[in-house]
């Protein structure tokens, strides 16, 4: 018996009703169905899912972002789409099964004892011998060793004109036909377990149930019943934040524009957080010691939940996700980089903000994260600040993949300690994001503060480089910053780098050195602003450019002819740099301190700080935010997880490996021995059919043919 591709046809009824019937319980459209769920998978192992709308405006642009959006691609396995395909699938294999289990069982059920004697030479696996038996004996014979075999027998006997005949059928191998029955059974029990522990219970509780999604913000405690489903719910998966030391018992269920509430019944206290680092800073292990309080009982059960190794209470999974920050404090010194910007200490919590105000201008302090470790590659030019809770498996694979002349950059990877990010919000609502390091870091043979900042969240942070004094703190260049915001230490410095520079006393070149140095200096520090022309600026609007080495630039290009250019910008970096080591040392005379050696390691602190004071021009804020001291507190993340239909799912897989183990490697075999009678003895015709074709059935049946027809090979 082979399965048919056609559907189910009705005798009775209209038309159309019949058409339906037969598409749906046709093999062709629940492989056509496959196929569709195939495709929508590859979607959604490709594009992430469940990600924040402004991802996918920033990784395929507006239009298309929003045409993906419409089609759920960003949700497909929740997709309203893709649960009534897997519906159709389920009715389609089912109606598949139930148009093919009757022939089926009839076909176990059935030897074919009556085939003619004539079909058995149409059979490409046939013989015929003579024995010195009678028929019946002959029969009995060969049906013994059949039965000895393993081969389900049936005899019959056929009066003849010349006496009686014999027709021995025999089968082996029906676990072919359950094959197909467990394989497309497995299919239906799949699909309804994913349809169970999908989306579908939980937005028919929006749509039946009165529930509605929570889009807006603020405490969890005082969203409204209508957006929290019952501790009854049959099936969800959430997420539950829980912080050291606190007790959560409402998971969250993300939907498309908002979130639902999942109360659990039981509370998830969170006694410890454990994390363990590899050398590389990536996560080695991470677990959660916790306390499940149950609500009715008051029972607590202690468990430990690691990665792949969950906890269970009331058929709830309880799973670890992730970790994240539970409410750090942090203390923060303010770096002053602008005049009169005043040191202060600010503290607070990651999660929360603080007003600030120099009375004129208010901004908004709000604390974005904690990093206790950031590994960083000192090998190459790789990024700072990268987040240890992020493995980037595509980048490890790639890289070992490809051209054999491909090799693998070699890392050097150190930990560089602590780090802190914060956002600036004016009062536009306008933020810009800070990343800044709490300990220095040496880049270059010179040891810096890293203080990054980005505008928008999807560019990338951009450091500025700020040197250590001789105490390997930002003292000594704050010191530098605030004197060049002076008039007053900016003339001194120029008198007395003229008066060191100028031998002989010659007050003529002593002037006009003071006078270029006086120009240079005040054009660096911003006093002198430069208008840049629309020519000079690529076609863009004239601008004002205040501060920095762009301000030199500028300056030559507007009134240096281009020949001298070269000559005259030496010459002014030279004066630039003498002033500055003057100014330098008048800011340390002021604060009490010995004057600075003219050694190279000095060399080395005043070129990065020419660099990083051109630099701190462009920074946006007035200071710059120092992490001084913190009080680390951790959270976990777990899923939690209500899946009736995971049981379904996992009978439904072993079914599948069953029933494709049974159609790939069992063959169904029938034979048949015709005994007629001739003489004393008997004509035997033998033949035998398999529903694959194989060098083992070749032997198999040489092998009958010298069994039971006693013929030699």
């Amino acid at each position: 018996m082979t399965a048919s591709t056609q559907g189910l046809e009705l005798q009775r009824g209209p038309r159309p009703l019949a058409a339906t019937v037969e598409l749906l319980s046709s093999m062709r459209f629940a492989i056509a169905l496959l196929t569709v769920i195939c495709i929508a998978s590859v979607i959604g192992t490709v594009v992430k899912q469940a990600e924040p709308y402004n991802n996918y405006v920033n990784q395929f642009g507006p239009f298309w972002a929003e045409v993906f959006a419409s089609a759920n691609l960003f949700t497909v396995y929740s997709a309203w789409w893709f649960l009534l395909i897997l519906a159709f699938l389920v009715v389609s294999t089912s109606l598949c099964i139930a148009r093919n289990t009757p022939k089926i069982l009839a076909d176990f059920k059935a030897f074919k004892e009556n085939i003619r004697e004539q079909s058995l030479k149409a059979f490409p696996h046939r013989a015929q011998g003579e024995l010195a038996e009678t028929p019946q004996a002959a029969a009995n014979r060969i049906g013994q060793a059949l039965l000895g075999s393993g081969w389900k027998v049936r005899l019959q006997s056929r009066p003849l004109p010349e006496g009686e005949g014999w027709m021995v059928a025999a089968k082996k191998g029906a676990a072919n036909k359950w094959g197909y029955l467990a394989a497309h059974s497995a299919i239906v029990l799949v699909c309804v377990g994913g349809l169970l522990d999908g989306d579908l219970m939980v937005r028919a509780q929006t749509w039946f149930n009165g529930k509605q999604i929570f889009e807006g913000g603020g405490m969890i405690a005082d969203v409204p019943p209508q957006h929290r489903l019952s501790a009854s719910n049959p099936t969800f998966r959430g997420n539950l934040l829980v912080t050291e030391g606190t007790a959560s018992s409402t998971a969250i269920i993300s939907q498309p524009g908002g979130v639902l509430l999942q109360e659990l019944p039981f509370s998830v206290e969170l006694k410890k957080f454990i994390v363990e680092y590899y050398d590389t800073g990536m996560p080695r292990l991470f677990a959660s010691e916790i306390v499940i309080h149950d609500h009715d009982t008051g029972e607590k059960k202690e468990a430990r939940v690691e990665v792949n190794h969950p906890a269970f209470h009331r058929g709830v999974a309880i799973y670890q996700s992730s970790f994240d920050d539970g409410g750090s404090r942090v203390k923060l010194q303010a770096v002053p980089f602008t005049r009169g910007a005043r040191p202060f200490e600010v503290e607070g919590t990651i999660g929360g903000s603080t007003e600030l105000s120099n009375g004129e201008q208010k901004l908004t302090l709000e604390y974005s994260g904690l990093r206790v470790i950031n590994v960083e590659n000192f090998a190459g030019q790789g990024a700072a600040g990268t987040d240890v809770r992020k493995v980037d498996l595509r980048e490890a694979v790639e890289s070992r993949l490809g051209a054999a002349h491909k090799t693998t950059t070699e890392k050097t990877l150190r930990n560089v300690g602590p780090s802190v990010t914060y956002k600036l919000r004016d009062s536009a609502g306008q933020a810009v994001e800070y990343h800044n390091y709490m300990l220095p870091v040496e880049l270059d043979g010179q040891r810096v503060y890293l203080l990054g900042l980005r505008e928008t969240p999807q560019d990338a942070f951009r450091y500025l480089r700020v040197p250590v004094d001789e105490n390997d703190a930002m003292d000594g260049f704050v010191r530098l910053r605030a004197a060049l915001d002076d008039p007053g230490l900016r003339a001194e410095a120029v008198r007395r780098y003229a008066e060191q520079s100028v031998e002989g006393g010659r007050a003529d070149l002593a002037e006009a050195l003071e006078a270029s140095a006086t120009r240079a200096l005040a054009l660096f520090a911003g006093a002198e602003p430069v208008a840049i022309p629309a020519a000079a600026a690529n076609g863009s609007a004239a601008r004002d450019v205040v501060g920095g080495l762009q301000a030199i630039s500028s300056f030559l290009e507007s009134n240096v002819p281009e020949a001298e250019r070269e000559r005259a910008s030496d010459v002014l970096v030279r004066i630039l740099n003498g002033t500055l080591f003057e100014l330098m040392q008048l800011s340390r005379e002021r604060a009490g301190l010995a004057p600075l050696p003219r050694d190279e390691a000095t060399q080395r602190f005043m070129t990065q700080a020419v660099i990083s004071l051109s630099d701190s021009f462009f920074y946006p804020a007035p200071m710059a935010l120092q992490l001084k001291d913190f009080t680390h507190v951790q959270a976990s993340v777990f899923q939690v997880a209500r899946a009736p239909g995971k049981t379904i799912v996992y009978l439904g897989c072993l079914l599948l490996i069953l029933g494709v183990f049974a159609m790939l490697y069992v063959r169904e075999r029938r034979v048949w021995v015709w005994l007629a009678p001739q003489g004393q003895g008997a004509q035997a015709s033998l033949a035998l059919s398999s529903n694959r074709k194989t060098l083992d059935t070749d032997h198999e049946f040489e092998l009958l043919k010298t069994q039971l027809l006693q013929v030699k090979p």
